[in-house]
C-alpha cells in the first residue's frame, strides 16, 4: 500500500492495499475504502464512510465530515457511501447524513468539481456532474445523468430528475422534471437537447420529450390540466417518466416556466 509517511490513519480504518494515500491525509475510524483509490494531500476521511473503487479524491476535499445540521447529535452514527469510479476534485465537500443510521449516497461515474458541496442525505445518481462551487442543501435528490453547472444553490428536499441541465448561478428552489433545462430562479426553459443527444436519444424520442414540454410549460394551461393534456394518448414511456416524476410526492412543488407567478 502506498501511503506517505505525514498521513494520519486510524487503525480501525479498513483500506485495501492497492489504494495511494498522499501527504497529510487524515482518515478516521470505521472508514472502508476499496481498491485502486488515490487519495490526494490534506483529504479529510471522516468516520462512517465508505469509498467503492477507481475514486480519485483531490487536494483538501472534505468526505465524510459531521452534517451542518444544528440538530445532528453527535453520538449517532450517521454515513456516507461513495460508489466506483467517482471524481472528487478539490475543497469539494460531502457530509454525513443526520438523524440515526440515515446515509448521504453518492453513486457511480460522477464528476464533482472543486469547491462543491453536498449536504446531508443527498442521493446523487450515477454520472452525475457538479461544476464548481455547486452547492446542494440536505435532503437534494439528483437524478442519473444529470449536469449541475457552477455557482447553483439548490434548497433543501428539491428533487433534480435524470438528464437535466442546471444553468450557472441557478437557484433550485423547486423540483425539476426528467429532461429539463432550468435557469434564473427555478425556471424550465426547454428541454436538455444536447445531453439527450449524447445519452443516445433517438430523434423521436426527443421530440415526444419536446412536445410534453411544450404542452406542460408553453401551452399556457393550468398546469394541472396540462399534466391530463400530457397523459391523454400517451404512448412515450419516456414522456410517462416525466408525468410520474411530477405526480410523486414533493416537498417543493415543480418548477414551472419564466414569469409564472409562483
Amino acid at each position: 500500500m502506498a501511503i506517505h509517511s505525514t498521513a494520519v490513519i486510524s487503525p480501525e480504518a479498513k483500506i485495501d492495499p492497492s489504494t495511494e494515500i498522499g501527504p497529510y491525509v487524515i482518515i478516521e475510524g470505521n472508514v472502508e475504502i476499496g481498491p485502486n483509490n488515490k487519495i490526494y494531500p490534506h483529504v479529510f476521511v471522516g468516520q462512517y464512510t465508505t469509498i467503492g473503487s477507481g475514486n480519485e479524491i483531490h487536494t483538501g476535499a472534505i468526505i465524510g465530515d459531521i452534517p451542518q445540521d444544528i440538530a445532528f447529535d453527535k453520538s449517532a452514527k450517521t454515513y456516507l457511501k461513495i460508489g466506483n469510479n467517482n471524481t472528487i476534485r478539490e475543497y469539494a465537500t460531502m457530509h454525513r447524513g443526520t438523524a440515526e443510521g440515515s446515509e448521504t449516497v453518492i453513486g457511480n461515474n460522477c464528476f464533482i468539481m472543486g469547491f462543491s458541496h453536498v449536504g446531508h442525505n443527498c442521493k446523487v445518481s450515477d454520472n452525475v456532474k457538479m461544476a464548481n462551487l455547486a452547492v446542494l442543501s440536505g435532503y437534494v435528490e439528483v437524478g442519473e445523468g444529470t449536469f449541475i453547472s457552477g455557482s447553483t444553490l439548490t434548497h433543501q428536499f428539491v428533487r433534480i430528475g435524470r438528464l437535466c441541465m442546471i444553468a450557472g448561478g441557478a437557484r433550485v428552489s423547486m423540483d425539476v422534471p426528467h429532461f429539463m433545462m432550468l435557469h434564473g430562479e427555478a425556471d424550465v426553459v426547454g428541454i436538455n437537447k444536447v445531453g439527450l443527444q449524447r445519452a443516445d436519444f433517438t430523434s423521436g424520442q426527443i421530440s415526444n420529450i419536446r412536445a410534453a414540454y411544450r404542452t406542460l410549460y408553453r401551452s399556457g394551461m393550468l398546469f394541472g390540466k396540462a399534466v391530463a393534456k400530457v397523459k391523454e394518448g400517451n404512448n412515450s414511456s419516456l414522456v410517462s417518466e416525466i408525468i410520474e416524476f411530477i405526480e410523486a410526492p414533493s416537498k417543493r412543488g415543480i418548477a414551472g416556466p419564466p414569469n409564472r407567478k409562483k
